[in-house]
């Protein structure tokens, strides 16, 4: 890649939104990679060198074009709350923030348009006055955003209704532009919006999302605890696999996580397991009857007139469960991992008594293939690199699917391997292999040489 000259790039990009101060393009180099102690030192000192906000789509073509005349590597950034180093620039050159593009376009009876940079928030509060919601979020939904969290993300909250955001159609279109000399956009619709979904920003700068909506429920919040781990564990399958009842959120922790959750304390006695759950208003009267039935005990209720009230249990769940943990103790890192389809979760059991307090079971409920499955990012008590290579290795030895979030290299996290589709579109888009390079084992010669 050519070294340029600073001034040359800030010259070219005249017109749009252009930060140089080193503090802010340090800042906006980085995402959440700090909840990986392997990463940190991994990606310390990564910055970029130049940071742009385009404001449309018409600046975003003129950002292409100079960096492919220039050759300059270039990363796309949303809200930058990523865990793995989606976005941390390991070759310098230009920051691209896409948060000023937050138009949302249009929203019609299940579905929506808008473009990359609006918040996940925002689009929630828009489509629900018109009876709609988003089928699936983060727990960073707040400040997320659509770009990003097609680009780096892969379920959250509503995942138990909808599966993840990879599967058949829960994206309807993308509109990307290319790094070609003269850049182009291009619109993915239907199977080849998978040729850059989740492709962590190396396939085009994503301009324009379309997706599927859901109907929008009013949400009640309820906190069930429960003696013994694997009774909480079963509640949960058994009401993930009640369709007569709909939800949006299940989570079970072991009974050590709860700690973490100081605004939540009065409804977490100590030494009890809790399930936090969404449940539509509608379903909450078949609530209780299951409850009984494993044992448990309803210890918090927030009606769905007060949503937006107070403590938001889906902010304690998915990967908020490791921010909560790490604000009281740096040294917890995590997991993720997926569990075999399995009724009486023998697996769940097996290691949460094999690695007991190491590693605090967190599940995560969602349907693949029309199957409830228990999905799970552990917090893991960190002692060196080589113990959490053995944790993972053991899980993986057991049969548990483990998506990798101590490495910023695709194959090696929960891809494996990357889709020979998506490496046939990169070729087109990215001829000189500018989008966030190093992310790929398989690109990385072309971009050294």
């Amino acid at each position: 890649m050519r070294s340029i000259n600073l001034d040359t790039l800030i010259a070219a990009f005249a017109g749009i939104e252009t930060i140089t101060d080193p503090h802010q393009v340090a800042k906006l180099s980085q995402d959440y990679h700090t909840f990986s102690p392997v990463l940190v030192p991994k990606l310390e000192g990564k910055v970029g060198d130049i940071v742009v906000r385009p404001a449309n789509e018409q600046e975003v073509l003129k950002v292409a074009a100079i960096c492919a005349k220039y050759r300059v590597p270039i990363t796309v950034r949303g809200a930058g709350t990523g865990n793995y180093g989606q976005c941390v620039p390991l070759y310098g050159g230009v920051i691209v923030d896409m948060t000023k593009m937050q138009e949302i376009l249009w929203v019609k009876p299940g579905v929506a348009r808008l473009e990359a940079g609006v918040k996940l928030a925002a689009l929630d509060k828009k489509a629900r006055d018109l009876g709609w919601e988003m089928r699936m979020t983060p727990s960073t939904y707040r400040t997320a955003t659509i770009g990003g969290f097609i680009a780096g993300g892969s379920g959250g909250i509503g995942s138990i209704q909808y599966g993840l955001l990879g599967d058949r159609g829960n994206l309807l279109a993308l509109k990307v532009v290319t790094l070609e000399d003269e850049p182009r956009v291009i619109e993915l619709r239907g199977d080849d919006v998978q040729k850059v979904n989740h492709a962590w920003g190396i396939n085009g700068i994503i301009t324009e999302v379309e997706i599927p909506l859901g109907p929008a429920y009013p949400w009640v919040e309820v906190i069930v605890t429960f003696d013994d781990f694997m009774t909480a564990a079963k509640f949960g399958q058994a009401l993930g696999n009640t369709d007569g009842m709909i939800k949006k959120l299940i989570t079970i922790f072991a009974s050590q996580i709860p700690q973490y959750f100081h605004a939540l304390h009065q409804y977490l006695p100590g030494g009890t397991h809790p399930a936090f759950l969404m449940v539509a208003e509608s379903s909450l009267e078949s609530l209780p009857g299951l409850v009984q039935q494993y044992g448990g005990q309803i210890t918090y209720q927030k009606p769905a007139f007060e949503a937006g009230k107070g403590a938001n249990l889906g902010e304690f769940t998915w990967n908020h469960t490791t921010l909560h943990a790490r604000t009281v103790d740096t040294s917890i890192t995590y997991l993720q991992s997926m569990f075999p389809a399995d009724p009486q979760l023998q697996l769940v059991e097996h290691l949460y008594n094999y690695f007991g307090d190491e590693v605090m079971m967190h599940l995560e409920f969602f349907r693949v293939n029309g199957k409830v499955i228990a999905g799970a990012l552990q917090l893991v008590r960190y002692t060196t690199e080589k113990r959490l290579n053995e944790i993972i290795a053991y899980h993986e030895q057991q049969g548990v699917l483990i998506a990798n979030p101590h490495t910023y290299i695709i194959e090696d996290g929960g891809r494996k391997v990357i889709d020979p589709e998506q490496l046939k579109f990169k070729e087109m888009v990215d001829p000189y292999g500018l989008m966030n390079p190093g992310k790929s084992k398989v690109l990385q010669f072309k971009i050294k040489n």
